[in-house]
């Protein structure tokens, strides 16, 4: 029998993802978008599609560690766990307002802590081991990111520039019998191919983010057996696709443009890094911020990019004082091999902008408000007013 209470979970469960959706779908495609690969609509149904993909295999793991590891599944009643959704529904939408992609991982995992300090039955070592990636992932990608660009990125840019053509990429011809997809006008085949890869890999990335956040819409109804584990995956994915159709658009145009401009290599390897961090982690079962580890890749990669003009010597010694430009990531490599500290000043100037610092400045306060709201909120209102199961 359906109950009010069932339904209402129903209901907060599908806000969450909703919300989740206008984040995540954000961080997986805005490098694409930004490339001008894709639009919005195509890319927001391949999304919903990995999605599914990553939630159904590898997001089992994070379900079950945020359903009851970080608590007990006994203390997720129904109406505890409608409460837990909708702060961490909360959190996530004063972000998606701003159209900043919050981490949805944090914020679901502040508002699970939150009810556990405030039932006393919070796991200190799971929430531990939780923060030590919250705190390495993003280094990682910086570094990940740093090194590409300042040691591999020119010789990548000359033996795999991902360069776009005017026009369409592809075209049909209709002089047959039947229409057949053909190259566009001024396409290459080597364009063509590079494409390919750059949406192969953002499928890769909307495939970890499914592994990563659908737990973190459904998780507390599955701690709860409110709801079978394959029945929330579904409705996580098809919550998370609502919100790629519609509030994603502006996370999407915020991550492609207002942070970065990339171009089509520099997208490839932001996603190949962030995405592979998150599979990672999600396989050992942990909720990871793909938010994070995107945009400090990003960061990272043009910082390297920059710091090029500095000698290794000078770096390790901190005599450099090269000038990180943010322009840096996307300016013209040259066409001779050159070698570390062998460029000069001229040879980064900007041609396009990589990244606002003050966007990035906005993107991480709100790694910061967005779960601190949901914890807060949390604990004052299960303070407040106890409820849960047996510990």
């Amino acid at each position: 029998m359906v109950t009010g209470l069932f339904l209402l979970g129903v209901i907060v469960a599908t806000f969450v993802g909703f919300n989740i959706g206008g984040s995540s779908t954000g961080v997986a495609w805005g490098p694409s978008v930004g490339a001008n690969i894709i639009n919005k609509t195509v890319a927001a149904a391949l999304m919903t599609f990995f999605v599914f993909l990553g939630g159904w295999t590898v997001g089992r793991n994070v379900i079950e560690t945020m359903g009851g590891d970080i608590v007990p599944q006994s203390m997720f009643t129904i109406q505890a766990s409608i409460v837990v959704l909708t702060f961490i529904g909360l959190g996530m939408l004063l972000a998606n307002i701003y159209g900043v992609p919050v981490s949805t991982s944090m914020t679901a995992v502040g508002a699970i802590a939150g009810y556990g300090f405030a039932t006393g039955t919070l796991d200190m070592g799971v929430l531990g081991g939780i923060v030590i990636w919250w705190i390495v992932a993003p280094i990682v990608g910086f570094w990940c990111g740093a090194v590409v660009g300042r040691y591999l990125y020119p010789s990548l840019d000359r033996r795999f520039a991902l360069e776009q053509s005017e026009g369409p990429l592809v075209t049909l011809d209709r002089t047959g019998l039947l229409p057949r997809p053909v190259l566009g006008p001024k396409t290459t085949s080597r364009e063509f191919a590079s494409t390919l890869i750059v949406l192969i890999i953002a499928c890769y990335m909307s495939f970890s983010a499914g592994a990563s956040n659908v737990a973190n819409a459904v998780a507390p109804l599955v701690g709860g057996e409110v709801i079978e584990i394959e029945a929330a995956v579904l409705l996580g994915t098809g919550a998370i696709g609502l919100g790629a159709f519609t509030i994603a658009r502006r996370t999407m145009e915020s991550v492609g443009n207002d942070l970065t401009a990339l171009p089509l290599l520099a997208a490839t390897i932001v996603m190949v890094v962030a995405a592979s961090i998150t599979t990672v982690a999600s396989s050992l079962g942990v909720p990871i911020s793909l938010a994070m580890s995107t945009v400090m890749t990003i960061v990272g990669l043009g910082w390297g990019r920059a710091s090029r003009t500095a000698t290794a010597g000078e770096m390790v010694k901190g005599e450099a004082k090269t000038e990180i430009t943010v322009d840096a990531i996307t300016a013209e490599t040259p066409s001779e091999p050159t070698t570390i500290g062998e460029e000069t000043t001229e040879d980064v100037q900007p041609v396009a902008q990589l990244f606002d610092p003050s966007a990035v400045a906005r993107f991480v306060s709100f790694w910061i408000i967005g779960p601190s709201v949901a914890t807060t909120l949390s604990y004052a209102f299960f303070i407040a007013i106890p409820m849960g199961g047996a510990a």
